[in-house]
């Protein structure tokens, strides 16, 4: 889809400018990958101008890939502010250890952002050029041949990682740990291949029984949190509550159809939305957002650039329902409005009650993205093997944390 010399060129100018079952498996450290919550955000504007670069860059590859034409590369602002999942990956014979954003957006795994990158006896460079943009950030490097280590049982002897020569937009991380689906690594190697993703390898070489890795996050309750887990092959049962509704995967990224609610009020209708980690808020097409808050009641909050409530409309607040695959998928008040522990952190007054929910535009292939304001509220299983998504409710679909 691009070529990797011309993605390298755009950093230099940029730097100037319902299936077969999934296997339901009781909580095992084994097959599980601890993940960092991080918050590097300082306003609700540069959130949002983060989510919508990467929703431009969804919009522009799902373009390039539907007409074969080279996706066209905008040198743009990079917007480091985002929440972020970190997980702690060993690479090489002595386990180096990284610090890596999970990212179900994209499928690349790379490194070298912050970290740099040693050889040792179990890599090898195939002098491959390999890169990748994410809408408000890039790398380029060359592709290496290594030992991955997601935990002492997760270890993967043979897997294609990007090592950064340059790089935009990854300050305080050393790269990403990419699960998306295979395809998104379609064009990002010089040889115009895809590569098999950390998931695909897992279960290539029999160190899980599914092509599976299930998501878990929890609301946050502090600036960082230690509350999140991947789990490959599965799904741990004690991170969920009740049964996973199953979705047919639409679109190249982990899509899903769904309708959204917000009381009695119709937002969307069958729509295609994406399920997205390294989108923050929830973004919803223009026509649906409008709805919302015309809904809600809310008002544009120039300092912070979110929209804003009253304590009363707070208290009148409706359910914001997400329908997938026939089961509701309720998001509560609370659940819907950014937490206060964080508003000096976006600018916001100490009492303020902001919108997680923010206006995605009229983007061409999909209406709307599942950000963290809503996975972390349900138990997500991206599932390769049966080209499907599932959500199950948690422990703390419901709870209240402002």
């Amino acid at each position: 889809m691009f070529s990797v010399t011309s993605l390298l060129a755009f950093v230099i100018l940029a730097s100037r400018t319902s299936g077969n079952p999934v296997v339901v498996i009781d909580r095992s450290p084994i097959l599980s990958l601890p993940l960092s919550r991080i918050n590097n955000f300082t306003s609700g504007h540069d959130i949002l101008a983060h989510d919508l670069a990467r929703a431009r860059h969804f919009k522009d590859l799902a373009k390039a890939r539907a007409t074969g034409q080279p996706l066209k590369r905008q040198s743009e602002p990079v917007i480091n502010t985002v929440v972020q999942y970190i997980a702690s990956v060993g690479v090489g014979a002595s386990n180096s250890q990284y610090q890596l954003v999970v990212d179900t957006g994209s499928s690349n795994t790379w490194v070298g952002a912050g970290q740099v990158f040693t050889p040792s006896s179990t890599s090898t460079n195939t002098g491959e050029e390999v890169g990748n943009v994410y809408g408000s950030g890039v790398f380029v490097g060359f592709e290496w041949i290594d030992r991955v280590s997601l935990t002492s049982n997760l270890v993967i002897e043979q897997q294609s990682i990007g090592v950064a020569e340059e790089f935009l937009g990854f300050a305080g991380v050393d790269g990403i740990l990419g699960i998306g689906p295979v395809l998104l690594t379609e064009g990002t190697i010089e040889d115009g291949s895809t590569i098999p993703t950390v998931t695909d390898n897992l279960f290539s070489q029999g160190t899980i029984a599914e092509n599976v890795v299930s998501v878990y996050f929890q609301p946050p309750t502090s600036e960082e949190d230690s509350n999140g887990e991947l789990f490959f092959g599965g799904t741990d049962s004690s991170k969920f509550t009740g049964e996973i509704t199953f979705v047919p995967k639409v679109t190249n990224w982990w899509g899903i159809s769904e309708s959204v609610t917000y009381g009695s009020t119709s937002i969307v209708n069958n729509a295609q939305g994406i399920v997205d980690t390294g989108t923050t808020l929830i973004l919803l097409n223009t026509n649906s957002f409008n709805a919302y808050i015309e809904a809600t009641g809310a008002v544009f909050d120039s300092t912070t650039g979110l929209y804003r409530i009253t304590l009363a409309q707070f208290e009148n607040l409706q359910n914001l329902d997400f329908n997938i695959g026939g089961t509701t998928f309720s998001l509560t008040p609370d659940a819907q409005i950014f937490p206060l522990l964080f508003n000096a952190d976006i600018g916001g007054s100490p009492g303020g009650i902001y919108l997680m929910v923010g206006d995605l535009g009229d983007e061409e292939g999909f209406d709307l993205i599942n950000g963290f304001a809503f996975l972390e509220r349900f138990y997500t299983v991206l599932d390769t093997t049966n080209s499907r998504v599932g959500f199950a409710t948690t422990a703390f679909t419901n709870s209240t944390i402002n």
